[in-house]
């Protein structure tokens, strides 16, 4: 299985927090499967922790690579493809990290573990 982690998916993961359902920790954990962590998690981390918006999120925002590279993550560049797929998608949804995310599990056919069910109008295989 190919997944893509949404920032809270990967935030709650290293946390060990309780919210991430319990199939998204059973298919993140087996040995199997490739998980993605996007570049927008990334830019969505540092940029929510600047603000204040993340204030518990230190340390992965001071090494965003080294937390995804400790869990044995893959890094996902975002791409020319991706930015035009993300900007042209339809809906009112205006995260634009939301929607880079949605663009590149569209794109690189990966199922996005993520809590937010606004992401099925989008037509993409969320795993919660």
């Amino acid at each position: 299985m190919r997944l893509l982690l949404d920032t809270h998916a990967f935030l709650w993961w290293l946390e060990g927090n309780r919210r991430l359902s319990r199939k998204a920790c059973d298919a993140i954990s087996d040995i199997s499967a490739t998980v993605f962590v996007s570049a927008a998690t990334a830019w969505e981390i540092t940029t929510k922790f600047r603000l204040g918006k993340l204030p518990g999120a230190a340390i992965v925002a001071n090494d965003v690579a080294g937390a995804v590279a400790s869990q044995s993550f893959t890094p996902l560049p975002i791409s020319i493809v991706h930015a035009q797929r993300a900007g042209g998608l339809a809906g009112e949804h205006r995260d634009p990290f939301d929607r880079m995310l949605i663009a590149q599990a569209l794109s690189e056919n990966l199922a996005l573990v993520a809590i937010e069910r606004i992401f099925d109008g989008y037509g993409v295989d969320r795993l919660w």
